[in-house]
């Protein structure tokens, strides 16, 4: 389990946009948004790198 905070996730469509970015690097990954706290946390089995390096893309910098 892998654990974000986004701090520029701030509306359904930015959760929406991060789960995708997750699944681009693992389709099968179930991810869970916590929008107040801008915590995500994933079940993956990609490496982390991989993840970030996704969510990089899709311009949401995870701390």
């Amino acid at each position: 389990m892998l654990t974000f905070e986004i701090p520029n996730m701030t509306c359904g469509h930015c959760v929406r946009a991060v789960t995708e970015a997750v699944q681009a690097a693992d389709p099968a990954a179930r991810v869970e948004c916590d929008l107040p706290s801008h915590r995500v946390q994933v079940d993956t089995t990609a490496a982390r790198e991989a993840v970030v390096a996704q969510l990089m893309e899709a311009g949401y910098a995870p701390t």
